[in-house]
C-alpha cells in the first residue's frame, strides 16, 4: 500500500482539529461584527435575566413595606404601584431602565403607631427620605450584582470560555453604570409635580397635594415622596371610600367642559367631578346640543342641579332656541356679544359661535366670520380693561375665534376640535382647548375606537386670579372603563422659574389683529 505524503497528513489533521472544515479547504472564521453583535445579545439577555431573578429590594418606607425593582425600559421613568388602588407614573428620568416601586402592604403596627400618635407625622418626611435613600443604594448594589452574575453565567453557558464570560459580565456592569449615569444626568426631581394617575387613584388627586401646595412646595423630591406616603397612609386607614379632596381656601377651581353633544352620561360625570374637586364654577365652551332643536331642550334641565354655577357660550351645534332656553334656567350664565359677568370671584366674557351648522357643513366665509367674532370679543375685552374691570377668562367655541383675543386677556377657553390642547400664543394669552366631555356623542361609534370623555380642572389663585395648575381628566369612551388624570403646571410655576412681574399678557401692536 502506498504511503500518504506527510504534507497531506498535516492538512487533514488541521481540518479535523477545526470544526466546519473539509479536506478541500477551511471555512473562514465569523466576522468581527458578527461576534460583537452576538456578545451584545448575550450581555443584554443575561443582564435582563439577572434583574428579573434577583434584582429587587424589599424595604420598609415609613409605615409601608415596599419592593423596589429596576426593569429594562425604552423610556425610563418611575412607576409607583399602590395595590389595589392603581398606579401613578412619573417622568423622572430618561434611561433604558425604569424604577418600579410596589407598595406591598401597610405594616399594621407602624400604621397604628402613627394613628395613635399623630405628632409623629411631622417627622415622617425625614424618615421616608432616609428609607428611600437606603433602599435605592441597596437596589443599586443588588442590581449590579444581578446584572454581572446574569451576563457572566449566560456568557459561560454560550461560549464555554471563562474569558468570554468575564468579558460579558464586565460589559453588563459597564452598561448598568452607563444607564445609571444617564438616569442621574436626566433626573427630574420636579416630575412628582406632574404625575399620571391610573385606576382608582385617578379619583384621588389629593395624594400629591392641591394646586397651591404643589406650586410652593417643590424644593426637594424626597419631601414630595414623603407627602405621598403620608397621604397614602391616611388613605389606607379609610375602609370604604377614598378621602375627600380638601380644597385650599385660597384656590379657585374651574371645571372646563365642552362638546357634550347630547350625551346624558356627561351630567353624572360633571356632577361627580364638581363634588370630588369642590368646583367653584363650570365653564361650557359650546356644542352642548347636537341639532339645536326645541325637542332637545329638556336635555339641559340637569344643569340646575350640578352644584356649581354654569357659564356657557353657544357652539355651532347650539341654536338661538337653545340659548334662550338656557337663559331661563337657574344658576346659568350665558355669555354672548362680549358680555362680561363675575362668577365665583372670576370675571368671564364670551361670544357665541357665529355659525349654526348642525349638519356639520362648511359654509362660504366661515373662517372670516370666526375671525370677526373673535375681533368683537377682543374689542369688548379692551373696553372692560379700560373701564377698570379686566376680564380673567374669555370663552369662545372655535379656536380660530379664540386666537383673536391674544394679548387682551390672560386665558381663553375653547372647544370644537374634540381633543385637548394648551398653548401660550404670541402675545402671552394662554389658549386652552378642551376635548369632548360627551365623547363626541353619537359620533363616538363612527370611528374604529370610541372617542374618550375629556374635561379639565383649572386651579386659580384667588388673589391674582391667575392659572396655577390644571388637571387633564380622560375617561374611556363608549363601552370602556379606563380613567386617567394628568397634572400640569404653567411654565412660570415650574421649579426655578422666575415669576412674571405683572402676570399679564402683552397687548399686540396696533393692526396686529386681522380685520375681516
Amino acid at each position: 500500500m502506498a504511503r500518504v505524503p506527510a504534507a497531506v497528513l498535516h492538512v487533514v489533521h488541521r481540518a479535523r482539529a477545526r470544526p466546519g472544515t473539509t479536506t478541500t479547504g477551511l471555512t473562514p472564521r465569523p466576522r468581527p461584527w458578527t461576534r460583537a453583535l452576538g456578545l451584545v445579545v448575550v450581555v443584554l439577555l443575561g443582564a435582563w435575566l439577572g434583574l428579573l431573578v434577583v434584582g429587587d429590594v424589599r424595604t420598609p418606607v415609613g409605615p409601608m413595606n415596599t419592593t423596589m425593582t429596576l426593569r429594562p425600559s425604552l423610556t425610563g421613568g418611575t412607576k409607583i404601584n399602590i395595590s389595589p388602588l392603581g398606579a401613578l407614573e412619573l417622568d423622572s428620568h430618561i434611561a433604558p431602565v425604569r424604577l418600579d416601586v410596589n407598595v406591598d402592604q401597610l405594616d399594621p403596627e407602624r400604621a397604628q403607631a402613627l394613628v395613635d400618635h399623630p405628632e409623629r407625622l411631622s417627622g415622617l418626611q425625614d424618615e421616608v427620605a432616609d428609607d428611600v435613600a437606603h433602599g435605592t443604594l441597596d437596589l443599586a448594589v443588588r442590581s449590579g450584582v444581578a446584572v454581572v452574575t446574569g451576563a457572566t453565567a449566560l456568557g459561560l453557558a454560550v461560549y464555554r470560555r471563562p474569558r468570554r464570560a468575564l468579558t460579558a459580565g464586565g460589559l453588563a456592569l459597564a452598561l448598568l453604570l452607563a444607564s445609571g449615569g444617564t438616569a442621574y444626568a436626566t433626573w427630574k426631581p420636579d416630575s412628582v409635580l406632574e404625575p399620571k394617575f391610573s385606576g382608582l387613584l385617578s379619583s384621588a388627586p389629593s395624594l400629591v397635594g392641591d394646586a397651591r401646595s404643589i406650586v410652593t412646595e417643590f424644593d426637594v423630591y424626597q419631601k414630595e415622596l414623603a407627602r405621598l406616603v403620608t397621604n397614602v397612609t391616611k388613605l389606607y386607614d379609610v375602609t370604604s371610600t377614598l378621602p375627600a379632596y380638601r380644597p385650599d381656601p385660597t384656590t379657585l377651581r374651574v371645571l372646563h367642559v365642552s362638546d357634550i353633544h347630547l350625551n346624558p352620561a356627561s351630567w353624572k360625570i360633571i356632577a361627580s367631578l364638581v363634588e370630588q374637586y369642590q368646583v367653584n364654577v363650570i365653564v361650557d365652551s359650546g356644542d352642548t346640543m347636537d341639532h339645536g332643536t326645541a325637542a332637545e331642550n329638556g336635555f339641559l334641565d340637569p344643569i340646575e342641579d350640578l352644584g356649581a354655577p354654569y357659564v356657557w357660550v353657544r357652539g355651532n351645534h347650539d341654536s338661538m332656541e337653545t340659548q334662550r332656553y338656557l337663559e331661563g334656567l337657574e344658576n346659568v350664565h350665558v355669555l354672548d356679544d362680549g358680555r362680561a359677568e363675575t362668577v365665583a370671584g372670576l370675571r368671564f366674557a364670551g361670544i357665541g359661535d357665529p355659525q349654526f351648522t348642525p349638519d356639520r357643513s362648511t359654509r362660504p366665509g366661515a373662517q372670516a366670520s370666526q375671525e370677526l367674532a373673535g375681533a368683537r370679543l377682543a374689542s369688548a375685552l379692551r373696553d372692560q380693561s379700560a373701564a377698570g374691570t379686566p376680564v380673567d377668562i374669555a370663552v369662545a367655541h372655535e379656536p380660530s375665534a379664540a386666537r383673536e383675543v391674544d394679548g387682551d386677556v390672560p386665558l381663553v377657553l375653547a372647544g370644537h376640535v374634540h381633543h385637548e390642547e394648551m398653548e401660550v400664543m404670541k402675545y402671552g394669552t394662554r389658549l386652552r382647548i378642551e376635548g369632548s366631555t360627551g365623547g363626541s356623542g353619537l359620533r363616538a361609534v363612527e370611528g374604529e375606537h370610541p372617542d374618550p370623555i375629556q374635561a379639565s380642572i383649572l386651579y386659580f389663585d384667588r388673589d391674582s386670579r391667575r392659572l396655577q395648575a390644571w388637571d387633564e381628566i380622560e375617561l374611556g369612551g363608549l363601552g370602556l372603563t379606563t380613567a386617567e388624570v394628568s397634572r400640569h403646571l404653567p411654565k412660570e410655576n415650574q421649579p426655578g422659574a422666575s415669576p412674571s412681574p405683572t402676570g399679564s399678557p402683552t397687548h399686540p401692536p396696533t393692526g396686529a389683529t386681522p380685520s375681516p
